[in-house]
C-alpha cells in the first residue's frame, strides 16, 4: 500500500467523522449505520480509483483531468444519493 493510498483513506475516514460530531451537537444530521457504510464505500472506493488513475496516468494533464474526473463522479454519486439530483431509484429524501 503506498503512502498516498494510505492518506486518502485516512482522509475519507476524517471526512466521515464530519457528520458523526456533526450528529453530537444538532439534530439536523441524522446520519445512521447505513448511512456511514455506503459513505465509507463511496470515499474508499473513490480513493481506490483515484490511486490507480494516478498511478496509470502518464502526464501530469492527464492525471489533473482523470483525478477531476474522478472527483466529480463521487459528488455526483454523492449528490444523487442524498438527494435525488437524477431521480434514480437510489435517490434518497
Amino acid at each position: 500500500m503506498t503512502t498516498r493510498l494510505k492518506s486518502l483513506l485516512i482522509g475519507s475516514g476524517a471526512l466521515l467523522l464530519v457528520p458523526f460530531i456533526g450528529s453530537q451537537f444538532s439534530q439536523e444530521i441524522n446520519w445512521y449505520g447505513f448511512d456511514y457504510m455506503v459513505g465509507a464505500i463511496l470515499l474508499v472506493g473513490t480513493s481506490f480509483v483515484f490511486e490507480f488513475v494516478l498511478a496509470k496516468a502518464k502526464n501530469k494533464q492527464s492525471r489533473w483531468a482523470w483525478g477531476i474526473a474522478v472527483v466529480l463522479a463521487l459528488a455526483l454519486a454523492w449528490a444523487e444519493i442524498a438527494v435525488g439530483t437524477f431521480g434514480s431509484p437510489l435517490a434518497g429524501s
